[in-house]
């Protein structure tokens, strides 16, 4: 059996090749640190998880989620979306509910795009844009994130002839996997680029509410305007720690939102009626726990900077997301780099090229790791890097 030309030029997903290599060393007896993937390693907060038990012991709450079940979680984005960012969403037309935004950010593609659209991904960036994009048939016009210029998207370097047959941008900030964190002037230039061209922008916004040393992160639904052209995703994954609970939410214009909604009529149902209500208490519940979690990664990052920079490397000091974006010695291939450290450490980071071209000569450190074990890991890296300078 042949596959569909759809899906025929895409490549397995990178953690799932990993995932083997690395049960693999595990069976030969190497302790391997993961710091390689973007799954929080803490639990959610307790009254999180007490509510979904409360309300998955009613007997009446297991067949599909319908209507009043899907509105009370939708008021409930909207609710969080004025208090956080003094943004006001309609929650009937403006908010639908996601099985986890990955869901979402796919489907906007089969959506919007057509054969030959050109759609303009941010490279390095989440391999989702790129891959819902060529399910859809569409051109891929790598936007570069250079350290240069912050790791922000340069709109001036899109070539004028592919901005007018851009049908969709994806941006997302704070960064992944770069840590790079957009201001408000920025997102007020991409949504005048937007209107110039008649582009949906898709911004990719997991990370607004992992952030260090006081920074807040802005809704580029802040914007003026921007619903007219924006769509955001959020998700539960990162803020609240419920990556594997699959809920995840999009915002913002009302078309795009109507079509989103509507192909997933034709895919799936919505999300399980005691996991929307659980998310209902996370919105609506004490917020100061995000900080004090906050705080735990913000200790990672610095035990993680200090070791890595001792070691000789280049990273910045992200104000946001769960990452270090660290530079590699020139000319250094990212892949062989890593699956030599891995072999020879038993520390697991990801190559930069995974997340594009632009991503080649970096790796990408995840601060979801328990705190000791990070402090181990990067203990090994420096051991090894000065192994190799008195090689």
């Amino acid at each position: 059996m042949q596959p569909a030309d759809r899906i025929s030029g895409s490549t397995p997903y990178f953690f799932s090749e990993l995932g083997k290599k690395i049960s693999q060393l595990r069976e030969n007896g190497v302790d391997v640190i993961r710091l390689d993937m973007g799954s929080p390693d803490l639990p959610p907060e307790p009254s999180i998880i007490a509510a979904l038990i409360a309300e998955a012991q009613k007997p009446d709450v297991h067949g599909y989620t319908l209507g009043s079940g899907v509105q009370k979680f939708r008021q409930a984005v909207a609710a969080f979306y004025s208090r956080r960012f003094g943004v006001e969403l309609d929650p009937t037309r403006e908010v639908i509910d996601l099985i986890g935004s990955k869901e979402g950010l796919f489907i906007i593609s089969q959506v919007l795009v057509n054969r030959g659209d050109v759609v303009l991904v941010p490279d390095p960036g989440y391999g989702v844009y790129a891959a819902g994009a060529q399910v859809a048939g569409g051109q891929i016009v790598p936007m570069p994130l250079l350290a240069e210029n912050g790791f922000l998207v340069d709109l001036e370097a899109i070539p004028a002839d592919m901005a007018r047959r851009a049908r969709l941008m994806f941006l997302n900030y704070p960064n992944n996997p770069t840590g790079a964190a957009a201001e408000m002037g920025f997102f007020e230039r991409v949504i005048d680029f937007a209107r110039q061209y008649d582009i949906v922008v898709a911004h990719d916004a997991p990370y607004a509410d992992v952030a260090f040393d006081g920074y807040r992160a802005p809704s580029i639904l802040q914007v003026p305007g921007a619903k007219d052209v924006a769509v955001e995703f959020n998700s539960f994954s990162k803020i609240y720690n419920m990556a594997g609970w699959r809920m995840g939410m999009a915002l913002g214009n009302r078309e795009v939102l109507r079509y989103i909604e509507h192909y997933k009529s034709l895919q799936d149902s919505a999300i399980f009626g005691p996991i929307m209500s659980a998310g209902v208490a996370a919105l609506q519940g004490d917020q100061e726990w995000v900080e004090e979690r906050n705080q735990v990664y913000q200790a990672r990052r610095d035990i993680a900077l200090e070791g890595l920079r001792a070691a000789g490397f280049q990273v910045a000091t992200p104000r946001a997301a769960l990452y270090l974006w660290i530079r590699l010695p020139e000319s250094t291939n990212s892949t062989k780099f890593c699956a030599r450290l891995l072999e020879e450490t038993g520390v697991s980071l990801t190559p930069g090229v995974v997340f594009g071209q632009y991503g080649e000569g970096y790796m990408r450190l995840s601060l979801v790791t328990a705190t000791e074990r990070i402090a181990e890991g990067v203990a090994r890296i420096g051991e090894w890097m000065n192994g190799k300078a008195n090689a």
